[in-house]
């Protein structure tokens, strides 16, 4: 088992649920922060960012392995995402080899399989790019929809469901994993030689995933409701990212960018590049996994 990971992204959505679990498991855990963090016990917390490269040579400094979770899903321009995904990935492996630490596991999306769609698959796609090219014992990971308790990017999704009616792109189909499953799998593929130089995109387990009316209605019963969903077209998208981008400025959810993304008909994890069962299978049924996401966003009164 590896004994010490580091991790980029544990303060956010993916690398609390991984610290929380590789915890449970007996690792120790260094973890890269922007701002002060509470004390625990088995955490080193590391002061720094991706754009620091000495606070990421102090990161890795001790480690067995680093997992890469950290980086842009919003940018109001290529440049951004370029900083955040690809100079930031580059970052973090020049401080791996640095530090001696060979084993290398990077949180991609499934948007790297079309770079030319967006400025963030173009970014996530770079990003690949760069750990296969890293000399280093690498494995991708390609998450589709990740959700759970705590996730703040699905969150509106749910508060329409809550309402009795979901937006969603006009028609095709992708998939969805739950936070809990998804750090098994990154745990896992740790210590695995098998998983070397391989990427990997894993998925609830369902074949051709879901189609966007059929999750909608999933989201409602959630809240034992019966949601209508509700397709929106092209125009529409890029008339509510406008509206989004004029209410919150970059902060904005609903970015062009986004909209380019929402629109692509598959986002279906693809077979083969599926994890072997001898290393993963998921084991959270994607309506067991919404209803306790979603009792979990009232029970903290992130929904009302």
């Amino acid at each position: 088992m590896t004994a010490t990971i580091a991790v980029t992204g544990g303060t956010g959505f993916v690398g609390a649920q991984l610290i929380e679990r590789a915890l449970a498991s007996g690792r120790q855990v260094r973890a890269l922060t922007r701002r002060d963090q509470p004390r625990r016990a088995g955490v080193i917390w590391v002061s720094g960012s991706l754009e620091d490269r000495e606070s990421l040579v102090a990161l890795a400094a001790g480690a067995d392995a680093i997992v890469h979770i950290a980086g842009v899903i919003s940018a109001p321009s290529r440049a951004g995402f370029e900083a955040g995904n690809a100079t930031g990935t580059c970052n973090m492996l020049d401080a791996a080899r640095a530090a001696g630490v060979r084993r290398f596991v990077h949180i991609s999306s499934l948007a790297a399989r079309e770079p030319a769609l967006s400025d963030y698959g173009w970014s996530k796609s770079r990003s690949e790019a760069l750990v296969k090219d890293s000399g280093l014992d690498w494995t991708i990971i390609r998450p589709p929809a990740v959700y759970g308790p705590g996730d703040r990017e699905t969150l509106d999704l749910f508060k329409m469901a809550r309402r009795g009616f979901v937006l969603l792109p006009p028609g095709g189909r992708f998939s969805v994993i739950e936070v809990g499953d998804l750090c098994r799998l990154i745990l896992a593929a740790l210590g695995n030689c098998d998983a070397i130089a391989q990427t990997y995109e894993p998925d609830d387990g369902t074949k051709d995933g879901w189609e966007h009316r059929h999750f909608a209605r999933l989201l409602g019963r959630a809240f034992g409701k019966r949601a209508k969903p509700l397709p929106m077209g092209g125009r529409v998208l890029a008339t509510a990212s406008w509206l989004d981008r004029m209410a919150r400025g970059d902060k904005a959810k609903l970015t062009a960018d986004k909209v380019r993304y929402f629109l692509h008909p598959d986002w279906v994890v693809a077979a083969e590049r599926r994890p072997p069962p001898a290393l993963w299978s998921p084991t959270v049924r994607t309506p067991t996994g919404l209803k306790a996401t979603a009792d979990w966003y009232l029970e903290q009164g992130w929904i009302r």
